[in-house]
């Protein structure tokens, strides 16, 4: 499979796409680190990058139904790091085949957008705390837990890769424009 970075031509697709309703499907073991995995994670990154706002991004999104979403390394970037230290950090992570193990009783009322649904904001009820098991781009699997809006993040994408958008539960959506 040719990544379409090769080919210039990566579109995050929209909310009409029929990508984003499907249950995406797991990704052999024995095909992490395959070129055709990498050049869908190449993708992936090319995609979430040429967004300022975006902080992960699911397969869907790029028209690949694959159970694979990728969280921006500025996500993990700790308040007392130094530039030095973030740098070092802000490498996106990825994670494939995940499965949200644990979710937090306690919920609160999230601002949700997403990449999909361009402009449009919602309020969407979401777990504070989430821990998710999944495999790394090297095929080694690890647990990683998240609070706040990594835990936000982790339910949003995971949604999107059994066919979930936001707005199928948010409340006051609203379209907030870009600003110029």
């Amino acid at each position: 499979m040719k990544s379409l970075y090769m080919q210039n031509i990566i579109k995050i697709v929209q909310a009409n796409s029929k990508f984003l309703r499907k249950i995406a499907e797991k990704v052999k073991i024995s095909k992490i680190g395959t070129a055709s995995i990498k050049g869908v994670l190449t993708d992936m990154n090319v995609a979430l990058n040429k967004e300022d706002d975006g902080v992960a991004i699911a397969a869907p999104q790029i028209s690949v139904s694959l159970r694979i979403f990728i969280v921006s390394g500025k996500m993990f970037v700790k308040n007392d790091q130094s530039k030095d230290e973030a740098k070092s950090t802000l490498k996106s992570r990825v994670f494939i085949n995940p499965v949200i193990k644990k979710k937090s009783k306690k919920k609160e009322e999230m601002e949700e957008g997403c990449l999909s649904v361009r402009w449009k904001y919602g309020k969407v009820m979401r777990s504070t705390k989430a821990t998710v098991s999944a495999y790394d781009e090297d095929g080694i699997k690890f647990t990683y837990t998240g609070s706040g809006v990594l835990a936000q993040i982790f339910q949003h994408e995971t949604d999107h890769l059994n066919g979930i958008l936001f707005i199928d539960t948010a409340r006051e959506i609203k379209e907030v424009p870009p600003q110029s």
